[in-house]
């Protein structure tokens, strides 16, 4: 992040104090200002987004990849400022890179990586963050084949350590499906990407953007086999 004061801002939505909509909308405004220089580009529009998202993602399973956005010109055009087109909150997954998978490059893309793609509070801020603050128009909650925080989930294992807690961050969509037939992982792996967005929505910050036209939220699921990401909301 750019901004060192940017705790400043932590009377909005998720931190916990109540304001008023007109004075929430003040306080991004008022934060974008200073995060944003005069030269930054004109931000796409959230459908342009998606297509330039999926557009790479085929170049990707096509192998024939542009590495766009990876020269030492690139480096220092964003070295001082950065516009990310696109926000993924997805998998910690080794398997599962988002600039590789989507053929993007430095400054493209603002990851939150979490196993299990799990919409807990930091990253829910840092989405936040990247949305209100970044004029990132799109974000996507990409869920991947055979992911193994669903897998824990769905077989309820007894982990050490921390490792439960995401598990437990899952486990709501597992009691959905407990009673069916068929591969509960996959199901799970789908539902959990629903499950994560509706809570996404609950951000007041996010919220606003979404009725305003000015983000889309999107589902997709990443097949390990064929490098393919489907759209699933």
């Amino acid at each position: 992040m750019e901004r060192r004061d940017f705790l400043k801002w932590g009377a909005i939505g998720g931190f916990g104090l109540v304001v008023t909509a007109g004075d929430l909308l003040w306080q991004i405004e008022q934060v974008q200002a200073a995060e944003l220089p005069p030269t930054a580009p004109v931000s796409l529009d959230p459908d342009a987004a998606l297509q330039k998202l999926m557009a790479g993602n085929q170049r990707f399973v096509k192998h024939q990849p542009q590495y766009p956005d990876q020269t030492q010109a690139r480096l220092q055009e964003v070295a001082q400022a950065q516009h990310p087109f696109a926000t993924i909150l997805s998998c910690a997954d080794s398997r599962v890179p988002a600039e590789i998978i989507f053929d993007q490059g430095i400054g493209d893309i603002f990851d939150v990586r979490i196993a299990g793609n799990i919409a807990i509070p930091e990253a829910i801020g840092s989405i936040e963050y990247a949305v209100a603050l970044l004029n990132t128009p799109l974000l996507m909650v990409l869920g991947h084949e055979r992911c193994g925080a669903v897998t824990a989930a769905v077989q309820n294992e007894v982990l050490p350590g921390d490792i439960s807690t995401f598990v437990k961050a899952i486990k709501p969509v597992v009691q959905k499906f407990k009673e069916q037939s068929g591969d509960m992982v996959d199901k799970v792996v789908v539902a959990n990407v629903h499950y994560q967005i509706e809570r996404l929505k609950r951000s007041p910050l996010l919220s606003e953007r979404l009725q305003s036209g000015k983000l889309k939220i999107v589902g997709g699921r990443y097949d390990l086999d064929t490098g393919s990401v489907g759209i699933i909301t």
